[in-house]
């Protein structure tokens, strides 16, 4: 019954059924179960005791009438990365989990390095749904590389000092300005893979290193570019994604940093002695171990 007017009305049954299903109708109905929201984290890991590779992942020790140091590494940043299926899987083919923006402000298409967001160790520098990997088994992955900052050791006069090097090693790098240490300095335009400049407590120099290392255990069947910095690795156990996940995973990007700083001696005492001519010739990683967390 209803009250109209204070009189109470029947329904009938036919009625009360027509209400019913018009205030049923209202609740969104749906047989798809609701979308996990765990997430899949990336962190960088600095690590001096990792083997030095060479580019083709192969161990190797420092080159004859070279000298190198352990780095202090403060901050790293990628530009990309990329689940690999397998060996064959060609730089591009896999899942590209995240690619920094890009620009053509210096001429030719470069990183846009005021973009791009340095992270410390054990510091997350992506994070990605699940829901958007595509399901399948990885067994490689792939991160590019394209800045660095740390400190290095070196000496001036009898004394040694440290110093801070701001590295760009990705395979071109739109630059309008940048911080070393404490001191800005003003690019806006473009500067090729290898470019630096090292921070002390007397001045800032700038310069080219000629070679970076870019570790590629799988080059024979998946090269990557001349000049680009993207770091290839296996998973120990290859990652396999379902679409079921329920909880966050993180994978370390474990990152040799083993005699990564190398230059060519003139005194033969395994110090960096810029102010005598003792110039940089390398300053890539040296190997990318993967961690799933």
């Amino acid at each position: 019954m209803i009250w109209v007017k204070n009189k109470a009305v029947s329904l009938s049954s036919i009625t009360l059924f027509a209400l019913l299903s018009v205030l049923t109708s209202c609740k969104k109905k749906s047989n798809e179960p609701p979308q996990s929201s765990a997430k899949l984290h990336f962190k960088f890991r600095f690590d001096s005791t990792q083997v030095r590779l060479d580019n083709f992942g192969n161990p190797v020790g420092v080159a004859s009438g070279n000298a190198a140091q352990n780095p202090a590494f403060n901050k790293m940043s990628a530009h990309y990365v990329e689940f690999a299926p397998n060996r064959y899987t060609q730089l591009g083919q896999g899942y590209i989990a995240y690619h920094a923006p890009e620009t053509n402000a210096g001429g030719s298409t470069a990183i846009e390095f005021n973009k791009c967001r340095p992270v410390g160790n054990n510091e997350v520098f992506l994070s990605i749904p699940f829901k958007d990997i595509p399901k399948g088994t990885y067994q490689y992955l792939r991160v590019s590389l394209a800045y660095q900052n740390y400190d290095v050791k070196f000496k001036f006069g009898t004394n040694l000092y440290k110093g801070t090097v701001a590295s760009f090693i990705g395979y071109n790098t739109y630059i309008q300005q940048y911080k070393v240490k404490d001191s800005t300095i003003t690019i806006n335009g473009n500067r090729l893979q290898g470019y630096w400049a090292f921070e002390t407590f007397y001045n800032v120099i700038q310069g080219q290193a000629p070679n970076t290392t870019v570790v590629n255990p799988i080059a024979s069947t998946s090269p990557i570019p001349p000049g680009s910095c993207v770091v290839t690795a296996a998973f120990a156990v290859p990652f396999t994604v379902t679409g079921n996940e329920t909880s966050d995973k993180t994978i370390i990007v474990s990152l040799s940093t083993n005699k990564s700083f190398e230059w060519r001696e003139v005194n033969f005492d395994n110090i960096w002695e810029p102010a005598i001519g003792e110039n940089v010739v390398d300053m890539g990683i040296r190997g990318m171990v993967l961690e799933v967390q």
